[in-house]
């Protein structure tokens, strides 16, 4: 009962903090106030962090399952996956996703070029960055320092939902379902921002808002399940971090090549929140999740 009413806490705080960072900063955003919107989605990721503090002060003892203290040795393949197995996941999606839907591949960049605005587009492709370079830049970024850079806000959301969420749903519901409802639990968790700022996907997509919000549910069920075998193995919170930072740093890879007509199907892919491109992900995530429960039930 007591780890029951820990969790309801928890998520009460994670949730309420959250939701209002999220529905500020769209409001500032309405008011075009860019500035204040990324710092409210910065401040947003800190909150299940800060969730675990308040049931921590209120409880008067360390929520079991937060564990801070690096370890390396035999661990150092998962501390590689956690930092350069999204980017990997990001193009295998995306690959997918133009394999699919080949007359979507654009090599010009067009939605680049319209992001960025002509001037600066132009400016780019005279010092020889075409979409091409453009992409290759951001998956080298993802793959050396940005995960490192994000982690130190991701941190924010691992130790509450893999480090303290997670390991109680488990031991409640068992494996699948423990996995399956903090995927939902995280998905819902980033509704608001979605609904009132196109936050992912935009406001005008196939299916919108519903599928939307459904496809995104999907998405956190696969990553929320890779991280948390990261932290299974690792017992450190660090790792799905960086994992985290990496997912942040790789998702805007393939925004190279894509149309802005076709951001319609965004829920679909090619960035590594679409239904098709996250299929990667999700397969391992199953099978992994499958073996493990397999071999404790064997046990």
């Amino acid at each position: 009962m007591k780890q029951k009413n820990e969790l309801t806490l928890y998520l009460a705080f994670a949730f309420g903090l959250a939701w209002i960072c999220q529905v500020g900063g769209c409001i500032a955003l309405g008011q075009g106030h860019q500035a204040i919107y990324q710092i409210a989605l910065m401040v947003t990721m800190l909150c299940p962090l800060a969730a675990v503090l308040v049931v921590t002060r209120l409880f008067g003892h360390r929520p079991s399952g937060v564990k801070w203290r690096p370890q390396f040795r035999g661990k150092l393949r998962f501390w590689l996956a956690a930092w350069f197995g999204p980017a990997v996941f990001a193009v295998l999606g995306a690959a997918l996703y133009f394999l699919i839907f080949p007359s979507r591949f654009d090599p010009s960049g067009s939605y680049l070029k319209a992001m960025m605005g002509e001037a600066v587009a132009e400016q780019l492709a005279q010092q020889g960055i075409t979409p091409t370079v453009y992409a290759l830049i951001c998956l080298v970024q993802a793959l050396t320092y940005a995960p490192l850079v994000n982690m130190l806000f991701a941190v924010g959301e691992e130790a509450g939902w893999r480090g303290f969420m997670l390991p109680v749903l488990k031991e409640r519901f068992g494996l699948w379902k423990g996995r399956i409802i903090g995927g939902v639990i995280w998905g819902i968790w980033h509704w608001p921002v979605m609904l009132l700022s196109g936050y992912e996907y935009g406001t005008d997509y196939l299916g919108a808002p519903v599928l939307g919000l459904a496809v995104f549910c999907l998405v956190c069920f696969a990553w929320s399940t890779l991280l948390d075998i990261l932290y299974e193995k690792t017992n450190c919170i660090w790792v799905p971090a960086i994992g985290h930072g990496a997912i942040n740093a790789s998702a805007g890879v393939a925004s190279a090549f894509i149309r802005t007509e076709d951001l319609y199907y965004s829920v679909l892919g090619p960035m590594p929140v679409g239904l098709i491109a996250i299929l990667p992900a999700l397969v391992l995530a199953v099978w992994l999740t499958w073996k493990e429960a397999n071999t404790k039930q064997e046990a």
